[in-house]
């Protein structure tokens, strides 16, 4: 532990991580190394960007100043890599992923679908543009908690007024934080409100006249579903513009996917398993 904190010791391991990086770099000085070249594009780019950021163009200095850095950056860029520093940083592996990943998208060139496609596409995949139930409806909120055991008579007797009244103004339930009428409410809005079972019994309870007690979150409900609207697929007309984007976007998912796996038939993989599985896999897989 004492010696690890010496100076000295420091100093060695310096010296000896220098020698071995100038090694590695003198092993290079022999042979030829790729010209670096700024093109009148990358000018044009490093101005571009300096323009953006200061909102003026550089100076004939500070243009010079950019292109310098330039270099620089690539001749630390290009030694870095000469010496493998990029090959374990998942930070740089990442972004390096992330950029193969735009190449694949710029060179993903999508057609403009037809309609027939784009049906197609709607009836494959209905769920993502459904139209959903609503429901027109009032509720009356009666508490477990507060009523006990009179509850189910109190249901019932309620139910009795409800249904025998024209005017149902004067019938108050138990007090909620929630509306008492709803109007064309869609089914996922309904969960949102009063929760799933709630929302899965609205949505079968007969039309016209008060029933219940319909349970939710809150306790128990007296409801009047006074108009439904079934949910339904719409025309492709109704929805051109969704099935447009979402084909497109399930597209460039398969062009890309495609992409890599012409990329991956380059490479013979391996795969070291610290131990076998229980099916008996061999220790290391490989596969073209």
């Amino acid at each position: 532990m004492k010696l690890s904190r010496e100076p000295l010791v420091h100093f060695l391991l310096l010296g000896a991580l220098m020698f071995v990086v100038y090694g590695l770099v003198s092993d290079r000085a022999g042979s030829e190394l790729a010209p670096i070249v700024v093109t009148p594009g990358k000018i044009d780019n490093l101005a571009a960007t300096f323009s953006r950021t200061w909102q003026r163009p550089p100076t004939e200095q500070e243009l010079g100043g950019l292109i310098e850095d330039y270099i620089r950056e690539e001749v630390f860029c290009r030694e870095a890599m000469a010496l493998g520093l990029d090959r374990e940083d998942t930070v740089i592996r990442r972004r390096l992923r992330q950029k193969m990943e735009f190449i694949s998208d710029d060179v993903t060139v999508l057609e403009e679908p037809d309609d027939d496609e784009l049906r197609a596409y709607l009836a494959k995949n209905p769920d993502a543009f459904l139209v959903e139930q609503r429901s027109t409806f009032r509720h009356v909120h009666l508490d477990p908690d507060r009523r006990g055991d009179a509850l189910d008579a109190d249901i019932e007797r309620l139910l009795g007024e409800l249904n025998g009244l024209s005017d149902t103004a004067d019938v108050v339930g138990d007090s909620l934080l929630l509306d008492t009428e709803f109007e064309s409410l869609a089914q996922r809005d309904v969960a949102g409100m009063f929760g799933d079972a709630f929302a899965a019994q609205l949505a079968t309870l007969p039309i016209g006249h008060w029933v219940g007690p319909v349970a939710s979150g809150y306790g128990v409900h007296l409801v009047l579903v006074q108009e439904r609207t079934a949910g339904r697929v719409p025309s492709l007309q109704e929805v051109r513009a969704a099935v447009v984007r979402e084909w497109s976007r399930a597209r460039r998912v398969e062009a890309n996917e495609e992409f890599y796996q012409g990329l991956l038939k380059r490479y013979t993989v391996i795969v070291e398993r610290s131990q076998p599985t229980d099916r008996g896999d061999e220790v290391a897989e490989a596969r073209p």
